[in-house]
């Protein structure tokens, strides 16, 4: 589904990224760890269009989208969520989601006065829609409230939701179990995991290695701005390398 080739990036002569390659498989959910510093958000930055690698290429589904903007690379199906979230606040839950779809044609100025029956009925299935996945990720008690009264997890189920009811062939999680507590955490990975059942494609980082380890098959290590190991997260847990960059000199 995304095959990345030589993906550099590179800051005056610091290279964040150095020459990663790899391909993520249709219906899975690979882990990408690694120490911090390692380069992984600045991958993810690149491959979501908030930076242009500076060499390489990246494909979705066969078609090149390194260089082109995040808003574009949204619309050819790679959805991303952020280590922190940011909702609208004193927006709804339900608001906050509805948000998302793309080519609505409410976005035209004048499609209000000229089409409002089309507009209407847009609206009314974004919205049928955008309740379907907040009910799904847990949050339908929520859907009325304002986004500012969600807890640090409720609000990664929030972007997961806003994610998904724009319809995405892969998503990117930016560390999902960062700063929640244990019981979210497991309706966060039973969520992904039912949803990788539907399937959903996945790439996700994440430094609990307990999660990563129940749900990512398979797993992929980066150090030093350059992909050291993948495979199965057992062997990879296990191979020196990865155990080096951890403990020893290449956690920078």
């Amino acid at each position: 589904m995304l095959v990345a080739r030589d993906i550099v990036k590179a800051f005056g002569g610091v290279r964040a990224v150095d020459g990663v390659s790899f391909t993520i498989e249709r219906g899975t959910i690979t882990g990408l760890i690694g120490p911090n510093g390692a380069g992984k958000t600045t991958l993810f930055n690149c491959i979501a269009g908030l930076f242009s690698p500076t060499s390489g290429t990246l494909t979705l589904d066969g078609a090149r989208i390194d260089g082109l903007s995040s808003d574009r690379i949204f619309r050819a199906g790679l959805g991303r969520t952020f280590q922190i979230p940011r909702p609208f606040p004193e927006m709804t839950v339900l608001d906050n989601v509805m948000l998302a779809p793309i080519g609505q044609h409410g976005e035209r100025f004048w499609a209000s006065w000229l089409t409002p029956g089309r507009v209407a009925r847009e609206e009314a299935a974004v919205r049928e829609k955008a309740r379907h996945w907040i009910a799904f990720v847990g949050l339908e008690h929520l859907i009325d409230q304002p986004a500012r009264v969600l807890s640090g997890g409720q609000r990664k189920l929030l972007e997961l939701a806003r994610v998904l009811v724009a319809d995405p062939k892969l998503i990117l999680l930016d560390e999902p179990g960062a700063g929640v507590n244990p019981r979210l955490l497991d309706e966060i990975v039973a969520t992904i995991a039912r949803l990788n059942e539907g399937g959903v494609t996945f790439l996700v980082i994440e430094h609990n290695m307990d999660l990563v380890m129940s749900l990512c098959r398979p797993v992929m290590v980066m150090a030093q701005g350059k992909l050291l190991a993948q495979g199965e997260a057992a062997a990879v847990q296990a191979d020196p390398r990865v155990v080096e960059a951890y403990l020893g000199g290449a956690v920078g």
